[in-house]
């Protein structure tokens, strides 16, 4: 992965295919102690829904290297976060 700039980054799929992301938002967890990039490439799944990815990584690193997320607890935190940003996303635009 390349450095983010203007919250877009690209990364190459296992394919080779260079494919450009944008960052949704970033956040340091209190409970695991690590930060998360949440982030799109603004594909969408069967249903239409856009697709969304969620990885670890180190902003005070170099290189920003995306780590996988790996435990349950890891991926309710962020599905807590996204759901939170969704319902305030809705009565913002009530």
């Amino acid at each position: 992965m390349e450095e983010i700039k203007n919250n877009k980054f690209k990364v190459i799929d296992n394919d080779g295919k260079e494919i450009e992301c944008e960052v949704l938002f970033t956040f340091e967890s209190d409970e695991t102690k690590k930060n998360y990039i949440v982030y799109t490439d603004n594909t969408k799944d069967e249903i239409g829904n856009i697709k969304v990815y969620a990885s670890i990584f180190d902003p005070n690193s170099d290189t920003t290297k995306l780590e996988p997320i790996e435990t349950e607890k890891e991926w309710n935190i962020i599905e807590n976060i996204l759901e939170t940003l969704q319902e305030e996303s809705g009565k913002d635009s009530e």
